[in-house]
């Protein structure tokens, strides 16, 4: 199912420039019941990396408005969301007159084992480097060809994740996912001052964590590091938390922090769906 620009289609223009350059931002949302998980948080992203790539946000009432409507017809899901600069001639240089292109799209819920949740995944470290761009670091924009080139590097079942370092060697996400780790009892993530995309449940966690009564230390660290730490977690909107079992021939526990971290998230998701929050 997708709506372009409000209408029920499934064509766009060839012309449009996030086909064209990937001119645009998007945004993957969890559907339960219907309801779309933590949307104000999603549109408040969205708001917020169109207005720093200026490309005219859509009225936050009508997506609001668009995304509830076709969520309402998916009791369970993944609602997708992307606005683009619209149209525009050859060439680099921006239209004069820009008119966005919204596109909301309704895709079934990948179907992850329970296991992924409750008894961790394996990952790998990825040979594929971000490189480093602060004017862009942070946003989802459509420009993931180094997600797509990293995530091509394995194609077996028994490796879920990959880790991926920026050209200097820092560790800074999954390939889908922002990550996490535990070290002495302290939660530490990636600095995305350079490279990266700053999720919607990497902000969650930090705000629960603070509400649990412990901090986040958001800084850069190597591969080294991250293999001594004691506990590791990987985060998204889809997937909520999966703990890291195993990276390479390192293995780990699931440890206290992440169990916690998981129920509350839990919490807060399950009041999402109700629309509470």
């Amino acid at each position: 199912m997708i709506l372009i620009n409000g209408e029920f289609k499934t064509h766009i223009e060839v012309s449009d420039r996030g086909f064209q350059y990937g001119d645009g931002l998007f945004e993957t949302i969890a559907i339960t019941n219907g309801q779309p998980a933590f949307l104000d948080r999603h549109l408040n992203r969205l708001q917020a990396g169109c207005n720093r790539l200026h490309i005219p946000f859509p009225n936050t009432k009508l997506l609001t408005f668009e995304a509830k409507n076709i969520c309402q017809k998916a009791d369970k899901g993944v609602l997708k969301i992307i606005v683009t600069r619209g149209s525009g001639g050859r060439g680099y240089r921006q239209p004069d007159n820009i008119k966005t292109n919204r596109v909301l799209s309704i895709h079934p819920f990948p179907d992850y084992p329970n296991a992924y949740k409750d008894q961790g995944i394996v990952a790998r470290f990825c040979d594929t480097r971000l490189g480093l761009n602060p004017g862009l670091a942070g946003l989802k924009h459509l420009n993931r060809l180094e997600q797509v080139i990293a995530r091509a590097e394995w194609n077996t079942t028994d490796i879920q994740e990959g880790i991926m370092l920026d050209i200097n060697g820092h560790v800074i996400e999954g390939t889908m996912s922002n990550i996490f780790y535990v070290k002495n009892d302290i939660l530490y993530t990636s600095s995305l001052s350079f490279s990266g995309v700053a999720g919607i449940m990497r902000g969650l966690i930090i705000a629960i964590s603070s509400k649990l009564g412990f901090s986040t230390t958001e800084h850069t660290f190597t591969q080294d590091d991250l293999l001594l730490a004691d506990e590791i977690f990987v985060c998204n909107s889809i997937i909520g938390i999966w703990p890291i079992k195993q990276i390479e021939k390192t293995h780990l526990s699931i440890g206290e922090r992440t169990q916690q971290l998981q129920n509350t998230l839990i919490n807060f998701q399950n009041e999402a769906y109700k629309g509470d929050l």
